[in-house]
């Protein structure tokens, strides 16, 4: 498969590239008809064909891409490079530190365990809103970032030392998805002379975020990551494609945060799991890459592998509009046009789909969405009404079962010199404009400012009891914000920024008020958070306040203002006796975009993405041990030695049966991610709390598990202890408990698995519909495989986790028919044996799952075990994809 062409690059010379148009005319093929995200997977393949790891039959298998059938063979994906964000990339480290104390133990060279790809890691997770509503928020939360954190960071610089290509991106800097469509992005990269599309995984499911910019990417686990950046490619099963044809134009008043709620509910219900998603049409053109990148951040929402738009004018727009170089940008285009990938198709039909769909930009209208989960979307008139009806509802029908609401209580805001506020159902108390989803987008970003500057004009305040802030994912944002004079307007209403990073969106928004925390937990307030987020989950944003609503950061400024989610804001007054409404401080289009023109530069990019040091002189301070292994200290409650490698072999282990098993959990439809391993607060009372109170760390300094996740001793006692949880065992009632069989006694999910692993019994966990949705968070596998858990039994999974779980040597198994959960859901005093699998076990074979009853009947019910690939096969055998990639590097190595 001779391909290799040349095309002229941004400096006139002639670059070489491997050609699809050259497949195609070779017969291999009718590669022009192929969705543009299958074509650049298409690249990778043809340009990484070695016989080995990538063969002919791989890219004859992708050229010839059936939309209607695609297929069920896999994929082997060379990716680019790899983005990390810290609460995922210093277990990945620890893990990579880990395997080379691993060879050095064996008597090799360590530094055969390298990253053989560009990886870059983004400090942004760590930040906590302990201080907001003040101008020195930003110095005091950075300060705390660096005093919970030192000994991570001071990791983190081994690291970036230890490997030749990692590369740390420190705090203070911005959001990983922000900061990699702002800088590290290239659009095409060159290697030997060859030039090819930038392409990546991430260890964060909105890495998906960077398909707004035509860049193939999408989240994994770390797990799959540290597979990926030591040379195995990132399998995965032929994808259906689904087309989504955009027409028409956002009317006026609407933002793209109000269309990506309207994408997400739309497709979440279409069925879009495990999917690529392409945008196309004239919509799709018109929309600009701000926009196109906020409706791809949140793929992992609608359930998408991706939600990818096409390389065309826009794009070279904003890389030239964000500080790239033009020889960079004419590259890209040259590139793109002779690939013949160049622009959007605005005509259906152009391309060949599985599915395909139609929104019109023009029917979308103002909206939020909640109050648990991203594609419950509301419309703002609707928003009373359905806050009102849920409130009564029952638990299982998604509402809250108060049995009498609007019980008005007295509260005292400490941080407020004392002034006094009442609070009730519905009762704002946090409002953020936060996450990369909405401030990656100036249009959204300065349409706040605006709208604060008009409801300064008019006298309005926010109320006492909201704890508000904002977190830019990058500081060119703060940059336009000041440029405009519309921080200042935003500070007015105690917008102050508290810090450049992940905040509310993923937990980390800091304490309420002591004095409103107690009166919410002893009156049982259903009170609500309002942020520019993508994810909603129960006790993600605060683990106090069960409702939660994302929406766009002017309406995140209006809601606070409000003080309320029981209004409707298309009519009532936005503060009852003001005369105002919200259409009379709701900006312009034309006041966005005059805004927009004034605000922003190339040159702003560049200057604030050239010095990282001066940026942070906190970062430039912290001294990291040097030299090529980790001196590992047995002291320390962050990094601990994990124990993945301690029973490692050279030789595959058997499939076994499962015999004898236990539930540990069952549990209901939705478990998320965040359900399994929590990354916020940790209860003093938790098994992990009482952990760190054992080893001499005092309560204030338990930070969050997310920090902790160097340390398997912290999460594995963290795993499945998320205050919400809900337990079918124990009937449903919340929190990480089960029951310890014979015996039926109640105690932690912890202290029940060390229990069964002591007296030699296996356990298994057992979930209904979209086990494991979410963060793609590995810990969520990892914790569940160091728990003793064998085998994972849903009606279904979320991509990511499932793919994790065999990563951790863990069965993931699908009932074969969903209504045989039933079956089981009551069944906690069961044993189960998991029989028919053995060696020669084939993928997506089936299983045959036998309950034996506590009175001694017993009956059988067909499983399909998730291991969907021939390599997936090969990880479960070695133990995981970790003691398996180990001996794949220890063989090359001699």
């Amino acid at each position: 498969m001779n391909t290799l062409q040349t095309f002229k690059t941004g400096n006139g010379s002639d670059g070489k590239f491997h050609s699809l148009p050259a497949l195609e005319a070779a017969g291999i093929g009718k590669v022009s008809r192929l969705p543009v995200s299958i074509r650049i997977v298409l690249e990778s393949l043809l340009r990484n064909l070695d016989g080995k790891k990538v063969t002919e039959a791989d890219v004859k298998n992708l050229a010839n891409w059936n939309a209607k059938s695609p297929g069920d063979y896999e994929i082997p994906f060379t990716v680019a490079r790899i983005v990390l964000q810290d609460f995922t990339g210093v277990p990945l480290l620890v893990d990579l530190a880990a395997m080379r104390s691993k060879v050095k133990q064996l008597g090799k060279n360590p530094k055969m365990v390298e990253p053989l790809v560009p990886v870059d890691l983004v400090v942004d997770h760590s930040v906590q809103v302990d201080y907001a509503g003040t101008q020195d928020a930003l110095n005091k939360n950075l300060d705390l970032e660096f005093e919970r954190n030192k000994e991570r960071y001071q990791f983190l610089k081994w690291g970036e030392q230890a490997f030749d290509t990692f590369k740390v991106v420190p705090p203070g800097i911005g959001i990983v998805h922000q900061v990699n469509l702002e800088y590290l992005a290239k659009g095409v990269l060159e290697k030997n002379g060859v030039f090819y599309p930038d392409s990546l995984v991430g260890t964060d499911s909105h890495t998906t975020m960077i398909n707004g910019l035509g860049v193939v990417g999408w989240g994994v686990g770390g797990i799959e990551a540290e597979a990926g950046m030591l040379g195995q490619p990132v399998t995965f099963l032929v994808p259906e494609v689904v087309g989504v044809y955009l027409t028409g134009a956002l009317k006026e008043g609407v933002t793209a945060t109000d269309l990506v709620l309207e994408v997400t509910q739309k497709l979440r219900k279409l069925g879009v799991v495990g999917k690529f998603v392409e945008f196309y049409g004239p919509g799709a053109v018109s929309l600009p890459v701000t926009d196109r990148a906020t409706i791809a951040n949140m793929a992992p929402e609608y359930g998408a592998t991706m939600g990818f738009f096409g390389v065309d004018e826009e794009t070279i727009a904003y890389l030239r509009g964000t500080g790239r170089s033009e020889e960079l940008c004419t590259t890209v285009k040259n590139y793109f046009q002779a690939q013949g990938l160049w622009g959007i198709p605005t005509e259906k039909g152009a391309l060949d789909f599985t599915t395909e769909m139609e929104i019109d930009l023009s029917g979308v209208v103002p909206c939020v969405s909640g109050p648990k989960r991203p594609q419950d979307r509301i419309e703002v008139p609707a928003l009373k009404g359905k806050f009102r009806d849920l409130l009564g509802a029952d638990v299982k029908a998604g509402g809250f079962a108060k049995a009498e609401p609007f019980q008005p209580a007295d509260v005292v805001v400490n941080s407020k010199a004392d002034v006094k506020d009442s609070i009730t159902d519905g009762s704002v108390l946090i409002a953020a404009i936060t996450s990369c989803t909405n401030t990656s987008n100036p249009s959204v970003m300065l349409a706040a400012g605006l709208l604060a500057k008009k409801a300064n004009a008019k006298g309005l305040k926010v109320k006492p009891a909201v704890k508000t802030s904002l977190g830019p994912g990058s500081r060119v944002v703060t940059d336009y914000l000041t440029k405009t004079g519309l921080q200042v307007e935003l500070d007015k209403l105690g917008f102050q920024t508290v810090g450049y990073g992940c905040t509310t969106c993923i937990g980390n928004s800091g304490p309420l008020d002591a004095g409103i925390e107690d009166v919410v937990k002893s009156k049982d307030v259903v009170a609500a958070s309002v942020l520019s987020g993508n994810r909603n989950f129960e006790a993600r944003v605060h683990q106090s306040i069960k409702a939660n609503f994302l929406m766009s950061p002017p309406l995140v400024v209006a809601y606070a203002i409000a003080g309320t989610v029981d209004i409707d804001l298309s009519k009532d007054e936005i503060v009852a006796g003001s005369g105002v409404y919200l259409k009379d401080i709701w900006p312009t289009l034309a006041e966005v975009r005059d805004a927009m023109q004034s605000a922003l530069s190339p040159d702003v990019f560049r200057r604030l993405y050239t010095d990282f040091a001066s940026q942070n002189p906190k970062w430039n301070e912290i001294k990291g041990s040097v030299g090529e292994v980790f001196e590992w200290d047995g002291k320390s409650t962050y990094i601990q030695h994990p124990p993945f490698f301690s029973d490692f072999s050279m030789t595959p282990g058997d499939i076994a049966e499962i015999k004898g098993a236990r539930p540990l959990g069952i549990f209901g439809d939705s478990v998320t991610t965040d359900h399994i391993s929590p990354a916020g607060n940790i209860k003093k009372d938790s098994p992990a709390g009482r952990f760190l109170t054992e080893n001499g760390v005092t309560q204030a300094d338990f930070n969050s598990y997310g920090s902790r996740r160097g340390n398997d001793l912290v999460m594995t006692r963290g795993t499945f202890a998320n205050v919400r949880i809900k337990n079918l065992m124990l009937g449903g009632k919340e929190g990480g408990n089960t029951l310890l069989q014979p015996a039926g006694t109640e105690m932690s999910i912890y202290d029940a698995a060390e229990a069964y692993k002591a007296a030699g019994t296996p356990t298994i966990v057992i979930g209904a519909e979209d086990y494991g949705m979410g963060s793609s968070r590995d810990w969520a596998a990892k914790g569940t495989r160091l728990l003793g858990v064998k085998a994972v039994i849903t009606k279904s999974f979320e991509r990511i986790h499932r793919s994790n779980l065999v990563g951790m040597g863990v069965l993931p198994c699908n009932f074969k028919d969903k209504a045989d959960y039933d079956k089981v859901k009551d069944l906690s005093d069961a044993t189960f044996d998991i029989l028919g699998i053995s060696n020669d076990f084939k993928p997506m074979g089936e299983a045959t799952l036998r309950v034996h009853k506590a009175d001694g009947g017993s009956f059988d019910i067909p499983l399909v075990v998730r291991i969907d690939t021939p390599v997936e096969i090969d990880y479960y055998r070695a133990g995981g994809i970790l003691p398996y990639v180990l001996a794949q590097i220890l063989r090359a190595n001699g």
